[in-house]
């Protein structure tokens, strides 16, 4: 339990406070609460911690070291990071066509959609089955990992579709220098938990203990993203 209160709080302190300096220091302090909402509802959905759950019971599995779970790991970090990142580029030149207020209402929908999944205990990710036979058939490589991760990545779109194309839309309309560094950051703070629960849990066990869990709270954790992202889209669709 320890563990477990440790990494959240890890994964809270380090989100919050690297995106809040980052803005501050860009000058656009205002858009700190926006921006931690829409990162923040994405980076605790329970889709990606039931796809790092498989990973670990994977890991366990095979029973490797721990420096072959942080390379294991980080090359799974790394992939998801780099797809998303792409995929959001695609997302910044189809939001810049988007008006703010039609981002607005596609925010409270999909605020409410998550928030009923969650509820009802829905699953929003992709065919579980397939996911796990890729996973447990991975190498357990850097690269074996890394490709894994670019794979499962598209099994995650109709969890965080929502979020991340409300705010490609919200910052593709400013500079576009601008744009492609919030897309950065927004992506750092998405994978955040992966990585606090790989630094800091520091085990096998450990971190399949703490995605486990996560994963138990999903109805919990989907209500909370739900109302960060139908926060966001009143937000928008008052002007703010």
């Amino acid at each position: 339990m320890k563990g477990e209160i440790k990494a959240l709080v890890a994964i809270l302190v380090s989100s919050f406070g690297i995106s809040a300096l980052a803005l501050y220091l860009l000058g656009i302090s205002g858009f700190i609460p926006k921006f931690y909402a829409l990162a923040m509802s994405d980076s605790i959905n329970p889709c990606t911690f039931v796809i790092y759950t498989m990973l670990l019971i994977a890991i366990s599995v095979r029973e490797v070291s721990r420096r072959r779970l942080y390379v294991i790991g980080s090359a799974f970090i790394l992939a998801v990071y780099l797809s998303y990142f792409l995929l959001g580029v695609g997302l910044l030149y189809l939001g810049q066509y988007i008006p703010l207020w039609l981002a607005g209402v596609f925010a409270v929908g999909f605020g409410i959609y998550t928030m009923v999944t969650g509820i009802l205990k829905r699953s929003r990710v992709g065919d579980k089955a397939k996911i796990r036979r890729k996973i447990f058939s991975a190498d357990a490589t850097f690269i074996g990992s890394f490709l894994l991760g670019v794979i499962v990545s598209t099994t995650l779109l109709p969890c965080s579709a929502g979020s991340y194309l409300v705010y490609a839309t919200i910052i593709a309309h400013g500079s576009r220098a601008l744009a492609f560094f919030l897309l950065a950051l927004y992506n750092l703070i998405f994978v955040l938990p992966l990585v606090v629960i790989l630094l800091v849990l520091g085990s096998v066990s450990e971190s399949k203990r703490f995605s486990q869990a996560m994963v138990r709270h999903s109805m919990e954790l989907s209500i909370v993203a739900g109302l960060l992202l139908i926060g966001i889209g009143v937000w928008v669709l008052l002007g703010g």
